[in-house]
């Protein structure tokens, strides 16, 4: 009896043995995995999880600090480059303004349109010069009779003005019209000749000596041509678009060869970029 129990305890004991054997076995199994695990991670090139964990939050915060030291840096450049560009801009802005006003003083010396013409206009009112101080003006030389020269180059005028008079930030400019005929062109001639292009036109004649005089001051050229069978005759002139400043200086000038657009765009200029003088 005592045998048997003896035997029952050993074989308990065996079992007991047996599962101890085999936890044993199972947690030597899990580690030789993790080992073999990490081995194989080393094998790799790669570092075990627990110093890949930290090494990616070593590298996202040092990617972190990367990132704001470079936004740094481009807002330092940036607002460095913008002070610079700002200060140039402003050197560059005086410097602009200094050259026309030189210009203008030039111009105010040129003998050119300096005259204070006193001419009639085409309601019979007597104009002079100092009657258009403050306004932009356009100017050309011609005569009624022309047969195509002078229309066409008051149509492109009267164009020129008609545009510029849709923009609403520039002031109005004043189409002139002075003969170079005053022999034929009298006011009532002149009256209807204007009605034929811009309605703000002015046509201004005169004496021989007083529409001499405005032209002299411009230096235009005018000589009339031999007369034909029916008294008729041709007038050869200067071909001109004069534009004047609101200082009542001559600033340019347009030939034939300029066409509407050109000029809208350099009277656009002169106005956007005008200085006027002091004192005047």
């Amino acid at each position: 009896m005592l045998g048997l129990r003896c035997i029952v305890g050993d074989l308990h004991g065996g079992g007991r043995l047996l599962r101890s054997l085999r936890h044993i076995q199972k947690s030597f199994v899990s580690s030789s995995s993790s080992l073999t695990s990490q081995q194989g991670s080393l094998r790799r090139g790669l570092p075990p999880p627990a110093a890949r964990r930290f090494l990616s939050q070593d590298h996202g915060s040092s990617g972190r600090s990367a990132r704001l030291k470079l936004q740094t840096r481009l807002a330092v450049t940036l607002a460095f480059g913008g002070g610079v560009m700002a200060m140039w801009w402003y050197v560059y802005s005086e410097k602009q303004q200094k050259l026309r006003q030189q210009r203008l003083q030039q111009l105010k010396q040129v003998a050119l349109g300096q005259g204070n013409f006193s001419l009639l206009d085409h309601k019979g009112q007597r104009r002079t010069k100092k009657d258009f101080l403050g306004s932009w003006v356009l100017l050309y030389f011609g005569f009624t009779h022309c047969p195509d020269i002078c229309p066409d180059e008051l149509d492109k005028l009267s164009a020129v003005v008609s545009a510029l008079d849709g923009e609403a930030s520039l002031p109005p400019v004043q189409p002139l019209f002075i003969t170079v005929d005053p022999e034929r062109d009298d006011v009532p001639a002149l009256a209807r000749y204007v009605k034929d292009f811009h309605p703000r036109l002015i046509g201004l004649t005169g004496t021989p000596e007083e529409v001499k005089d405005a032209g002299r001051d411009y230096r235009v050229y005018a000589s009339p041509g031999p007369k034909d069978e029916d008294g008729d005759y041709i007038v050869d002139h200067t071909i001109l678009i004069y534009l004047v400043s609101p200082d009542g200086l001559f600033l340019d000038y347009y030939n034939r060869m300029k066409n509407q657009d050109q000029i809208a765009e350099s009277v656009r200029n002169h106005i956007r970029n005008h200085v006027a003088l002091p004192n005047t």
